[in-house]
């Protein structure tokens, strides 16, 4: 095999030269889990368990969207979990539709705001940041809610039971998630920029990409502000799910996200990665935990085995700053 057939099936595969980051690998793993877990058990392969592996998957498909979005400019976003449980404890308060879903939005954007300007302006390492306003808004949350319980709005509850169509709504998010990602990081000069950032922190020149004229520090806000949005509309998809507000809901969904986004290729170090990979990753953790839920394995075994898989993609992936 030539030098130029090599070359082909590297990017055939997404070596991490590439900004699409090595992703087709775990898709075929992804692949080799689902025909095993059809052959291992007789309800895998059932439309029930199909359509609620979708469900299951949503919320940390959503989170792990905006996760890869900061992930991609070098940081990382460990506040996304306790987004999630606020946003569920404001949804149940029992208020009308039209003015708790808006609110917790503007709060959510709130939050990212502040991560971004913590990071930006404070200088604070994103994992310092993200991790004190985790335990600031996991205070608040408890506050508002010590336990579960409350009422959401119907039309939340409507958004995760309901069909539209006849599509049933867990796929409708889905699809309108990958929709509006693909259009930020593809489809407009934004996404450019997410990668030029995280390529130039990857190298070790923060100060690349605003060199080159690109307002570094607005995106890298933007990027966190998108990523506390994400996580809130994760949080509105189990308040249907669950009915009520949780204040533990949220617990360890960053830690998924991340590991999730790391399986798919997209480099912690930033500047490499890709939607398809993140969907990939998503779905890895997903088959896992449906596998294992149908072969009856302890969920403290599952949280082992996620931990385990975090260390290993994270150890393969090339560093260059402490604490990535």
């Amino acid at each position: 095999m030539n030098l130029t057939a090599n070359s082909r099936l590297l990017r055939l595969f997404g070596n991490r030269g590439h900004r699409q980051g090595l992703w087709l690998l775990p898709a075929l793993l992804a692949l080799t889990i689902a025909c095993w877990l059809a052959f291992a058990t007789d309800q895998f392969a059932t439309s029930g368990n199909a359509l609620n592996l979708v469900a299951q998957a949503m919320p940390l498909l959503i989170t792990a969207v905006g996760q890869m979005l900061v992930v991609l400019i070098g940081g990382l976003d460990l506040s996304v979990g306790s987004v999630i449980s606020f946003t569920t404890a404001v949804l149940a308060f029992g208020g009308p539709a039209y003015v708790v879903i808006p609110a917790v939005l503007l709060l959510a954007a709130l939050i990212g705001l502040l991560n971004g300007w913590c990071v930006t302006r404070l200088n604070v390492h994103p994992i310092i940041a993200t991790l004190s306003m985790q335990y600031i808004v996991l205070g608040i949350t408890r506050v508002l809610r010590p336990v579960s319980g409350g009422t959401v709005p119907d039309v939340v509850r409507w958004s995760v039971e309901g069909s539209l169509f006849g599509i049933q709504m867990p796929l409708i998010w889905g699809i309108v998630t990958l929709v509006v990602a693909w259009k930020l990081l593809y489809g407009t000069r934004y996404g450019v920029h997410l990668f030029a950032i995280g390529g130039g922190v990857a190298a070790g020149m923060d100060d690349a990409a605003r060199n080159f004229g690109i307002p570094a520090r607005r995106n890298i806000m933007l990027a966190y502000v998108a990523s506390s949005l994400f996580a809130c509309a994760a949080g509105i998809f189990l308040a249907g799910r669950i009915v009520s507000g949780d204040p533990n809901v949220g617990l360890l969904f960053e830690l998924d996200a991340i590991t999730a986004v790391a399986i798919g290729g997209t480099q912690l170090s930033g500047g490499i990665g890709s939607l398809q990979g993140t969907v990939v990753g998503v779905a890895i953790l997903a088959l896992l935990s449906n596998g294992m839920n149908l072969l009856n394995v302890t969920p403290f075994v599952q949280t082992a085995i996620k931990g385990c898989l975090l260390m290993l993609v994270v150890a393969l992936q090339s560093r260059r700053r402490i604490g990535l």
